[in-house]
């Protein structure tokens, strides 16, 4: 029986055991992070510089982009270091760092998720009032209130799970520290205190799903009243996104969370972790581009820009040579 005292690393679940698959999984998570860096990248500089986004939308999509980045950052790079290395070893402080910004930057981004629907809510449904409703300051104070439940979230999971003595060795079933794999470990009459905490989060969580719910069913209901079809299929190109995140956001984190037991298994809880901690973040942004025009010609200006700059520098140097 070991205490959490005594445990200085956790051994997190291996993805193979033979080295060309752990090379396999190491490029693909590669390719994968290094998609979503180049994405959530791009979207956040387009936002910054193209001031006909500087719109309450637009800022909010700026800060899930970085949630984005922060949610994949804490768990891929480990993982593709410990495939690389052939160890699945990490440190007690990188777990508890892991669980912490992990839990911070998923928690965020939902309630975050929330905030966007109420954004969109009022723009399709009281556009009169956008303006008053939702000016520079309320953005700022609900992006910030969204990130500050973030934190107070991750802190308190993180304390309590973190306090609990570890009494099942320091095996963690999956590929990242997790609260659940962990809660495991631990003795079976200490759970008392986060499964409290879980389920007031639980309430909260479904407070902001159902919010998210009914915000939406009226504005469906409103744009179905739109008379011209241009004006149906622009409110459309606005809301549909932002409803496709939170879908995919909220069915893989349910299908993790409350799946029977009787069917979890190690490869089982693997992929689904993969699905909601590697795929959305690598995902959200092609989701908002793809049938948002405004976006897309901001990319577009800032990609082709960064090409004429480098080939008036190659031709400059060319000429200077």
């Amino acid at each position: 029986m070991s205490n959490s005292s005594s445990i200085t690393q956790f051994l997190l679940l291996a993805f193979a055991d033979t080295r060309e698959l752990q090379l396999l999984h190491f490029w693909s998570f590669l390719g994968i992070y290094l998609a979503a860096l180049l994405a959530n990248g791009l979207i956040i500089t387009a936002i910054a510089c193209d001031h006909r986004l500087h719109t309450p939308m637009y800022f909010f999509l700026l800060s899930l982009a970085l949630l984005d980045l922060g949610s994949i950052s804490t768990t891929v790079p480990k993982a593709m270091a410990n495939s690389l290395r052939e160890t699945r070893a990490i440190s007690y402080t990188g777990c508890v760092a892991q669980v912490f910004f992990f839990f911070f930057c998923a928690a965020a981004e939902f309630y975050l998720l929330t905030v966007m629907s109420y954004d969109r809510y009022v723009a399709i449904c009281k556009p009169l009032h956008y303006g008053t409703l939702l000016g520079s300051r309320a953005c700022v104070h609900m992006a910030a209130a969204a990130w500050g439940s973030g934190f107070l979230t991750a802190l308190l999971h993180t304390a309590s799970t973190f306090s609990l003595p570890l009494c099942q060795g320091n095996a963690v079933d999956q590929f990242f520290c997790e609260i659940p794999p962990i809660l495991k470990l631990s003795c079976a009459d200490s759970n008392l205190r986060e499964a409290g905490l879980l389920v007031v989060s639980s309430c909260l969580v479904f407070g902001c799903f159902l919010f998210i719910v009914v915000s939406y069913m009226k504005i469906f209901r409103a744009v179905l009243r739109i008379p011209s079809e241009q004006g149906r299929r622009k409110a459309f190109s606005t809301c549909l996104p932002h409803l496709a995140v939170v879908s995919l956001f909220v069915s893989t984190a349910m299908f993790a969370y409350l799946k029977p037991s009787s069917t979890s298994s190690p490869s089982l809880d693997l992929v689904v972790a993969v699905l909601y901690s590697v795929v959305p973040p690598a995902v959200n942004p092609l989701i908002y581009s793809m049938r948002n025009q405004d976006l897309k010609d901001a990319l577009w200006k800032l990609v082709t820009g960064w090409f004429s700059e480098a080939a008036e520098c190659s031709c400059s140097s060319a000429y200077d040579s």
